[in-house]
């Protein structure tokens, strides 16, 4: 061979051994193996999910639940509600309220036919608890409730007397869905009391719900209160109210009797 042969198939093996490198160099870089992160199935998945999901909309979902939770707890604090007490600690078998007229009640569609609730019984039957249940569910439900003792009527009928702002002061409470007052009849009422309860009863005649709990069937309110203002009182509440009288021992003296209302000191 010779010497122009020579370099002539040095430079052909040359040419080859580049070619043969450009060719593994390409085949690296467009390969992929565990050093190249994860699979694409894997990748493709988390796209999906994203794709269905966008981060705005995440974001506005969450403001949404922050917000409602911060609605609930305002609604929840303005009805004024004395105790907390819910349907979670509610012995619905134990209550002498059939449980068709308990199911009928918790699904507050008397509220919206602006339906009153009267519920009448022996001391420590559940009134109390049953309705601030009641209340409590409503405001869950995105209601707004105001709870008031026939006491706190008088009061609010003394405050606003001096300047005859009665009639707006009502008009304000009358804007919640459900107004309650409770435990009428373990005291005589006062004249203005008795006032304060028969304005509030007809400011919302017609327009709002009222939940009313008491000792006495609302047919004796005459003997706790003015005749007159208990007959016109009395006449408005219960034309479109479902009445439910509770009956049977009291709850908090089975428990004082069997060591249940304490907890023991060992």
């Amino acid at each position: 061979m010779t010497p122009r042969s020579e370099a002539s198939c040095g430079r052909e093996r040359c040419r080859a051994s580049r070619a043969r490198r450009s060719r593994s160099a390409s085949t690296h870089r467009f390969s992929v193996g565990p050093s190249m992160g994860p699979p694409l199935s894997s990748l493709l998945s988390t796209r999906s999910v994203a794709t269905r999901t966008p981060a705005p909309d995440r974001i506005a979902q969450q403001g949404r639940a922050g917000r409602d939770r911060a609605n609930l707890h305002t609604r929840r604090k303005r009805a004024g509600f004395p105790t907390g007490k819910t349907f979670g600690d509610w012995h619905e078998t134990k209550s002498s309220i059939p449980r068709a007229t308990q199911d009928a009640l918790k699904s507050l569609e008397w509220v919206g036919r602006r339906e009153n609730f009267c519920i009448c019984g022996p001391s420590g039957t559940g009134k109390s608890h049953f309705t601030e249940a009641l209340g409590q569910t409503a405001v869950e439900a995105g209601l707004t409730v105001a709870w008031f003792t026939i006491e706190d009527l008088g009061a609010l009928v003394r405050r606003h007397r001096a300047d005859d702002s009665i009639a707006r002061a009502l008009a304000k409470i009358v804007r919640s869905d459900l107004i309650i007052v409770d435990d009428i009849g373990l005291l005589p009422v006062s004249e203005d009391a008795a006032e304060g309860f028969y304005r509030l009863v007809d400011a919302a005649y017609e327009r709002r719900s009222i939940a009313v709990s008491s000792n006495l069937h609302p047919s004796g309110f005459d003997e706790i209160m003015p005749k007159t203002l208990a007959t016109a009182t009395v006449d408005r509440l219960l034309h479109h109210a479902h009445v439910t009288v509770t009956q049977g021992d009291s709850f908090r003296f089975a428990e004082a009797t069997t060591g249940k209302g304490v907890k023991p000191f060992n």
